[in-house]
């Protein structure tokens, strides 16, 4: 047993500084299945060293989409590892061979907590989803259903459902989306209507938008040069703007 504080502080090393020194890394397997099991950012942060031993070790976690499913929560797009797992994210959800039920549901997830995502968040998550449709064709069917549900409580989709296979959500569609067209921030309404149109092949490389901040969001904006647009303005002489109209004999302006 660790303090939390310890904890996080060897799982954050733990990949880069203790597995490759190691001759059996295999021995960590029980620490990190059990980290991975704790939740919050103590799950996100045994991500590595679980990767590493299910690349390099042959690690074999039959429950580890489910239980990287019930990790994605709100919290995921506000916590300060949130581009080291969404790197990660992206390097499981990156094989071919996965089935179009698992991958749906986890675009169906994430494009459900963007709701309430940040723009910062909401420009890398967008175009993570997009790569997530250019791999696996199948899940199309999420943004092209002809009889999607017209209301929201009509929608399939099971969010509270912990298990990926059992959350319907290849029989729903992406509705989130095209509400997030309509965004306030105008670079993610024009991110979020990327999927209106036919995608490229090519991905969208998200390695630079994964640890974009809300700071660097407002300075882009700020430094923005504005396009002072010509006004023709004619004073007001009278309540209709008429000089000699007959209001203007019995009412004034001052």
């Amino acid at each position: 047993q660790l303090p939390t504080g310890l904890y996080k502080k060897v799982l954050v090393i733990l990949h880069d500084c203790i597995l490759p020194y190691m001759n059996e890394p295999t021995l960590m397997i029980d620490f990190l299945t059990v980290a991975y099991g704790i939740g919050g950012a103590i799950s996100l942060l045994a991500l590595n060293g679980l990767f590493i031993l299910i690349h390099q070790h042959n690690l074999e976690y039959p429950d580890f989409y489910k239980k990287l499913y019930s990790l994605l929560d709100p919290s995921i797009y506000h916590v300060k590892y949130r581009a080291r797992f969404f790197h990660l994210l992206d390097l499981f959800l990156s094989s071919s061979h996965l089935p179009a039920y698992l991958v749906a549901a986890f675009i169906k997830r994430l494009s459900r907590l963007a709701l309430t995502a940040p723009p910062e968040a909401l420009l890398m998550v967008l175009p993570f989803i997009c790569n997530l449709f250019r791999r696996h064709p199948a899940c199309n069917v999420l943004v092209h259903r002809p009889n999607g549900p017209e209301d929201m409580s009509e929608d399939p989709y099971i969010m509270e459902e912990e298990d990926p296979s059992k959350s319907r959500a290849l029989e729903s569609c992406l509705w989130e989306i095209q509400s997030l067209q309509n965004h306030y921030h105008p670079d993610v309404a024009k991110a979020a209507a990327v999927l209106n149109q036919s995608l490229s092949e090519i991905e969208d490389d998200i390695s630079g938008l994964l640890e974009l901040s809300a700071y660097e969001l407002f300075d882009k904006e700020v430094k923005k040069k504005t396009i002072d647009v010509p006004l023709e303005f004619e004073q007001v002489r009278g309540l209709f703007g008429k000089k000699n109209d007959i209001f203007a004999e019995h009412f004034t302006l001052d």
